[in-house]
């Protein structure tokens, strides 16, 4: 059935689910390293500043296009992959990268290794007719069967049993990540799209900032974050210590953490619209220069071009239309630190979009949560 012949598809009730969300009593999770992370950014909204409106000549055209980065994920994966839905809708694979290299040294903490992370994952499903969309968010420290799978180099990386979700991108890469994330939804992956902590803070910052109201204070050291309860306008260090603290509200699990990302996330939408991108020449090129810096993308959206086509597809997303979720999970019995799949309720949400339908809100229902839903909303 497609988006147009089912009621508000993506929005259950026209809000997104609100159902209760358990947690376990007690399970309070230890603090974690500074270096485990997470960053968060909306894909579309790092694309869609690249719609130059005709402003660029082609010397800005051909500096942008180097910019971009891209992995060729189809060729990496070969046919072994669930097919394809002709349905009108899409699905992206959006990941915060967590390299401990260059600039996101600082950033990320450890040392300059070169290795990295996926510290935050989301499958961003766009519906037919490109009005509405909803996102689930893997926890990175779900408990998975990762699959054997094919880097873009050609390595070949054996299967595994019982590790942790973000394994699989410090494993093998792009392709692994679009891999594990395939075999665990059993739906295609149309695009993917990544952003690193450096370009999400300086996004932000080119942005002017992102205005958030919490409902009580937000201090965690680990993310240098120190909010009073009240409105803020946060810059781009700020706003990336209030995607990666987990220490500094709700129940210190990056379940906390992801609500606090879709609060920020819908956030950011909203204002999007409100920055006056096309006034300015001069600001849309800023704009577009540090977001096409900030992106790695699959070969079919790694151009100026297609990313152009693709946000303009999106942009009258709003985050009204706009349906968040997190992956059904619960705490896992002998590793409190840890959360596993609970499968019935996430076949529910995958099965929802590859039919291209709503999400029920019986899928998250009695579901982990981590105690931070409502402490950010958009001002």
């Amino acid at each position: 059935m497609s988006a147009e012949s089912t009621p508000e598809p993506g929005i259950p009730g026209g809000t997104g689910p609100d159902g209760p969300r358990g947690r376990a009593k007690g399970r309070r999770r230890k603090p974690r390293s500074k270096r485990r992370k997470g960053i968060l950014v909306m894909a579309w909204t790092a694309a869609g500043i690249v719609v130059l409106g005709g402003t660029g000549a082609g010397y800005l055209y051909f500096k942008l296009n180097g910019n971009i980065k891209s992995v060729n994920i189809d060729q990496a994966l070969g046919t072994d992959r669930p097919t394809k839905v002709d349905n009108g809708s899409e699905n992206i694979l959006v990941l915060g990268s967590d390299t401990r290299s260059g600039s996101n040294k600082a950033l990320g903490g450890g040392t300059d290794d070169g290795s990295a992370r996926s510290d935050t994952a989301m499958v961003v499903h766009v519906y037919q007719g490109h009005k509405k969309a909803s996102v689930v968010s893997i926890p990175r420290d779900t408990l998975i069967d990762r699959p054997e799978c094919t880097d873009t180099k050609g390595a070949t990386h054996d299967a595994a049993s019982g590790v942790m979700f973000n394994s699989a991108y410090s494993t093998g890469g792009a392709a692994c990540a679009v891999k594990t994330v395939e075999s665990l939804s059993g739906i295609r992956m149309d695009h993917y799209l990544e952003v690193d902590f450096s370009g999400f803070q300086k996004l932000i910052d080119e942005l002017g900032g992102v205005r958030v109201t919490t409902t009580k204070a937000i201090k965690d050291p680990d993310s240098h974050l120190n909010l009073k309860a009240g409105t803020h306008q946060l810059d781009g260090e700020q706003a990336l210590g209030l995607v990666r603290t987990r220490h500094g509200v709700g129940d210190g699990s990056d379940l906390g953490r992801i609500q606090l990302q879709q609060a920020f996330i819908k956030a950011l939408v909203d204002q999007v619209k409100e920055v006056g991108l096309f006034t300015s020449p001069k600001k849309l090129y800023n704009l577009a220069d540090t977001a096409t810096k900030a992106v790695t993308a699959d070969s079919d959206l790694g151009s100026v071009n297609s990313l152009m086509s693709f946000a303009s597809g999106l942009k009258g997303i709003s985050s009204s239309h706009m349906n968040m979720v997190t992956m059904p999970v619960q705490y896992d019995p002998a590793n409190m630190n840890r959360v596993i799949v609970q499968k019935a309720k996430a076949k529910q949400v995958w099965t929802a979009l590859e039919n291209d339908r709503a999400i029920p809100k019986s899928a998250t229902k009695g579901t982990a949560g981590g105690d931070a839903k409502g402490v950010v909303s958009s001002s």
